[in-house]
């Protein structure tokens, strides 16, 4: 990171960071798009079987994810404020808070999985498969967490191509253990949707050892001496990212979670019906990744350019990404609705699945283009630490607000299923215009504080 004076400066350095975090995204997505496909491939049974497990581990990953994020805007403004003596210390015990909670959400998940699976109105094969995906691919949640925080650490000084160059090593590997579990091959046993998770579990393990040795060898990260004079936990620390890191977390939780929920309730109709929708969820969320990547790099400059105390300067960093979230999600909504039949037998040959999935890809349209005004939206407030408020509309606008609302559509309407996806658009719509008022305010109030000196 650098401070910049033009606007085309601007842009060069976002582009810069942005296109090495977009392909970071894509290539991490691509783990779980991948995950998914090659399972369709195996049976409706398996498909359906992931997209249970994913349904659950997803908002409960990036949940605990977004709290470990709290060390990028620490990171990013203490580059900005030139305080960057004070990151190497950050960077640890973020790093032994890591630990802690992949420990504690593995143990509290070994004792909840049975129960939460049992509410589920799902086919005893589909159970089995979802059960074992998870308890697999939990098996890799120690190294997964790490390399998130050591990935945030990384992003947060600007070298975003660190990461992607991780992330594409890492792919190929993922296809791999994914061909081999899930069909058997080379001697492996075959276990279908299930090797998807060892697939996993094995990749998150390959990305934390290329990360380590990464920072550890690589100039100019191991100026930092990350992985040396290790010190005590300090609990002061940990309070002081959870006090950032928490609310981000909840937010994206809630955000994330919404779509469990649209997925359990799914769960009341056949197997096609939830196998069209994880398809149709699966491929929206590949293009997310744009929107979200947008927001990773806007909560690095942003966050860079408040710690210096350059507010306008950040401002226009957040109109530079929101604008270019925005444009991209018109381009995503004409790829969707062109290309919906290619879409939907991507993921199953099954007529059925296809026609239902080209149903919810129309829905998905919209969606994503409000998640292109929110997700944008929250990368700046987290560039600005300003967390609580979105946590509390992201309650609101989802769990108050939308899903209630897809409950009565899908129950009370023609709309059937689709309903629920009618939720997801009423809760990220509401969210994304609540921020943006909370995000103009903010800038406002910084502006005029920082003119009088």
């Amino acid at each position: 990171m650098y401070q910049t004076y033009t606007l085309k400066e601007k842009i060069k350095l976002f582009s810069t960071i942005l296109f090495p975090i977009l392909i970071t995204q894509i290539g991490m997505y691509a783990m779980n798009f991948f995950d998914t496909v090659m399972a369709g491939q195996a049976g409706p049974d398996e498909l359906a079987g992931v997209a249970i497990g994913s349904s659950i581990w997803m908002p409960v990953f990036t949940g605990l994810n977004g709290i470990l994020m709290a060390i990028s805007p620490i990171v990013a403004q203490l580059k900005g404020a030139r305080r960057e003596k004070e990151i190497p210390f950050s960077v640890k015990q973020g790093v032994y808070l890591a630990v802690l909670l992949a420990v504690l959400i593995g143990s509290i998940g070994f004792f909840l999985l049975d129960p939460i699976l049992s509410l589920m109105n799902i086919e005893p094969s589909v159970r089995y498969v979802a059960k074992y995906y998870l308890i697999t691919l939990g098996i890799g949640i120690i190294p997964l967490f790490i390399f998130n925080i050591l990935r945030s650490f990384v992003d947060a000084l600007g070298l975003t191509r660190i990461s992607m160059g991780i992330i594409l090593l890492t792919l190929p590997t993922n296809i791999l253990f994914n061909y081999v579990f899930i069909f058997g091959k080379w001697g492996a046993p075959e276990l279908g949707g299930v090797g998807a998770g060892v697939a996993s579990a094995l990749t998150y393990l390959v990305s934390f050892i290329l990360i380590v040795l990464t920072i550890h060898k690589l100039h100019p990260l191991r100026h930092y001496r990350i992985f040396r004079g290790w010190i005590v936990p300090s609990l002061k620390e940990w309070w002081a990212q959870l006090k950032i890191g928490v609310p981000i977390g909840f937010a994206i939780f809630f955000e994330t979670s919404i779509f469990a929920a649209v997925t359990f309730f799914m769960t009341a109709y056949d197997t096609n019906t939830i196998a069209a929708h994880q398809a149709a969820i699966n491929f929206a969320s590949f293009l997310y990744m744009m929107p979200l990547s947008i927001a990773f790099t806007l909560t690095i400059a942003v966050g860079f350019e408040a710690g210096a105390g350059r507010f306008t300067d950040a401002r226009s960093y957040s109109y530079l990404g929101i604008g270019t979230a925005v444009a991209m999600s018109v381009v995503a909504g004409l790829v969707l609705y062109l290309m919906d039949d290619s879409v939907a037998r991507l993921y199953s040959s099954n007529e059925t699945v296809i026609e239902l999935t080209k149903n919810f890809i129309f829905f998905a349209i919209f969606f994503q283009l409000s998640d292109a005004f929110g997700a944008p939206i929250q990368g700046v407030l987290r560039g600005y630490k300003d967390v609580n408020i979105t946590l509390v509309m992201a309650f609101i606008s989802y769990w108050v607000i939308g899903l209630p609302s897809g409950y009565l559509l899908a129950n009370y309407t023609s709309l059937g299923p689709y309903g629920y996806w009618m939720s997801l658009i009423i809760g990220l719509t509401v969210g994304a215009i609540a921020l943006l008022f909370r995000m103009l305010s903010l800038q406002r109030k910084n502006i005029v504080k920082k003119q009088p000196a």
